[in-house]
């Protein structure tokens, strides 16, 4: 099967939004053609994380971003 990081994303902005120092994350923006995450906050920063060879590395990068 092959893993739909869009929809890992999808589901993962309500999880960050519990956590400390991710509360103002409004989204995450996959990038295929760059292999990018863009984490977006509400004061309008985002940040580019890798996305990682599998969807556990970008999950692992997106929290640790924080």
């Amino acid at each position: 099967m092959i893993e739909d990081r869009r929809k890992i994303c999808e589901l993962l902005v309500p999880v960050l939004r519990e956590m400390d120092g991710m509360r103002n994350v409004t989204g995450l923006d996959y990038r295929p053609d760059r292999e990018i995450v863009y984490v977006i906050f509400a004061t309008g920063l985002q940040r580019a994380v890798d996305a990682g060879g599998t969807g556990a590395q970008m999950v692992q990068n997106i929290v640790q971003c924080a």
